[in-house]
């Protein structure tokens, strides 16, 4: 009864289970909000959340950076703690300055509170061995 209740008959993929958080989350993050933030660089005059005063535009380049250029990096496993550690900082940052901590209601903050929770989970638990990092070895 406890093996059944474990799932035991079901082997734990660690490794996998990262792969598939890294892909998952990555490719999320890339696709649907950091090729909007890539197109709106060009935009005159750029409007975006500018919390640490080094304008608009720097700070939309910052997260369009961490958003496509550190997801993609995530995905394949390159440097992966060190672009999951931008990835934090921008979605802490889109979460409390941007959305005001808010989960609820209007204009709230759920996205980048998970895209917060899966990167953390990645920078804590590293890339696994499905990654460049660990063929660095």
């Amino acid at each position: 009864m406890r093996s059944l209740l474990r799932l035991e008959a079901v082997a734990l993929q660690p490794d996998l289970a990262l792969l598939l958080l890294r892909v998952w989350f990555g490719l999320s993050l890339c696709v649907l909000h950091g090729w909007g933030k890539i197109g709106r660089l060009s935009a005159d005059p750029v409007q975006f959340a500018d919390p640490f005063g080094l304008g608009m535009g720097p700070s939309l380049a910052l997260a369009a950076a961490a958003e496509v250029v550190g997801a993609l990096m995530v995905v394949i496993g390159l440097a992966t703690r060190w672009a999951a550690l931008g990835v934090i900082v921008t979605m802490a940052t889109a979460f409390f300055f941007a959305h005001g901590g808010k989960l609820t209601g209007e204009g709230n903050g759920e996205m980048p509170f998970l895209f917060l929770g899966a990167f953390l989970a990645i920078f804590l638990a590293g890339p696994g061995r499905f990654s460049v990092d660990d063929k660095l070895k």
